[in-house]
């Protein structure tokens, strides 16, 4: 048996069920969260709730839990699944009411909703490093908020898939944003550079680690906007986020990153994170 939960309700998936006036199916109106996994406990876990608040709050919205209850609830949630090495996945919507653009009166309480699943740490592509597309950023102007409207990044991701790629690099114009579905820094001389945390992308909660670790191992590092022909002439380009932790970005629009290989800045991060997890979680 599978158990998710479903306004607040521990229940058998196949029991789980949502109104279709839901405003999350209607209008993608709501915010979500992934937290990875490891040895039945979340890593950076309250990091996580913390920010899906933040996106509620800047939507307007009004979570009816704490982050720390939050909290509570996927421990119980992850218990009952018995899950080891996956994720949890929650969502709030503004609820149910009639299809209206006007948010719905203060009666309508927010919809939740959250489930597990089983995915394995990408040892393979970690270890090899992964290729990646350039596509234009089509998204929002509020990428700060995870939010459920994700059609940009789908359609991005989507097109690197049918390229045989990992990701998705996206840029407006000549400024590099982020991924489809992580952060993008790139190493130059040494120096990480990423993207400032802007509207422009998700503050990553694996990016932000990353950035912590890099502070406290007295690894350089900048937080600015790059240009194409930075990441066209970079050392290394590594991608970042819940599920692919450091993943090192070997080709860019078919053309090779450095030598091709995984670079020694990226190589030492990944040994540093995987560190950190252990360090939460136990070894992994």
């Amino acid at each position: 048996m599978e158990y998710v939960i479903v306004d607040g309700e521990v229940l058998d998936r196949t029991e789980a069920k949502v109104d279709i006036e839901d405003r999350g199916y209607q209008f993608g109106d709501g915010v979500y969260e992934v937290i990875r996994v490891y040895n039945g406990k979340m890593f950076t876990g309250i990091e996580h709730l913390k920010r899906l608040a933040e996106s509620a709050e800047k939507i307007r919205m009004k979570l009816p839990y704490s982050p720390e209850e939050l909290l509570s609830r996927m421990e119980e949630l992850i218990s009952k699944n018995e899950l080891d090495t996956g994720t949890v996945y929650m969502q709030f919507t503004r609820g149910t009411s009639p299809r209206n653009h006007v948010f719905p009166g203060g009666n309508v309480a927010p919809t939740f909703v959250a489930y597990t699943r089983k995915v394995a740490r990408p040892v393979d592509p970690m270890e090899k490093g992964v290729r990646a597309i350039l596509d234009e950023d089509i998204r929002w102007l509020r990428c700060d908020i995870k939010s459920l409207n994700l059609l940009g990044n789908l359609l991005s991701k989507q097109k690197a898939a049918e390229a045989g790629c990992f990701e998705a690099i996206l840029h407006r114009g000549e400024t590099v944003t982020e991924g489809s579905h992580s952060n993008i820094s790139i190493v130059k001389d040494g120096v990480i550079i990423t993207h400032q945390a802007d509207n422009h992308i998700l503050n990553g909660i694996t990016r932000q680690k990353v950035l912590e670790i890099c502070r406290n191992e007295g690894i350089p590092f900048e937080e600015r906007a790059y240009t194409l022909d930075e990441l066209s002439s970079a050392d290394e380009v590594f991608s970042s986020g819940t599920t692919v932790e450091v993943m090192p970005v070997v080709e860019v629009a078919g053309k090779p990153v450095g030598n091709g290989q995984p670079g020694t800045v990226t190589r030492k991060l990944q040994t540093l994170f995987k560190t950190e997890i252990e360090r939460q979680c136990g070894n992994i």
